[in-house]
């Protein structure tokens, strides 16, 4: 089985937050899928979590090491029919991108965001739950 995991979830794992268990649960013996898109995201979000001082240097480095070795195929999406369902549902592009992805390869969805994972089922994808 596939699943498109996004950001949230992979910095979970590698941050060992709150939801890391459930994430490993839902996502054992999975193959997963993200957007291209996936690790430039990650170091985004890692270094906006250093500018914040909730993470030094060392761990933002240490943790983005850490979630290159999770397995993943990184797939190409159309970001133009992607922006399409950011503009229309007032989301960031991030977001869309792991929607765009869901339905061009008809996998479900894995993610810690509430509301991505409310606008995906409100277009017919699937979410891990």
């Amino acid at each position: 089985m596939e699943t498109v995991a996004d950001a949230s979830t992979f910095l979970a794992v590698v941050l060992d937050e709150a939801n890391r268990k459930w994430v490993i649960e839902k996502t054992s013996g999975v193959v997963l899928v993200s957007p291209e898109v996936l690790p430039y995201e990650i170091a985004n979000t890692l270094t906006a979590m250093k500018k914040k001082g909730r993470l030094s240097d060392r761990e933002a480095l240490r943790a983005f090491n850490i979630s290159q070795r999770i397995p993943v195929r990184l797939v190409p999406i159309r970001i133009q029919d992607a922006l399409k369902v950011a503009i229309k549902f007032n989301i960031y592009a991030y977001d869309a991108f792991y929607m765009q992805c869901c339905l061009e390869t008809k996998l479900p969805l894995i993610s810690l965001d509430n509301r991505m994972c409310e606008v995906a089922k409100s277009i017919s994808i699937k979410v891990v739950t």
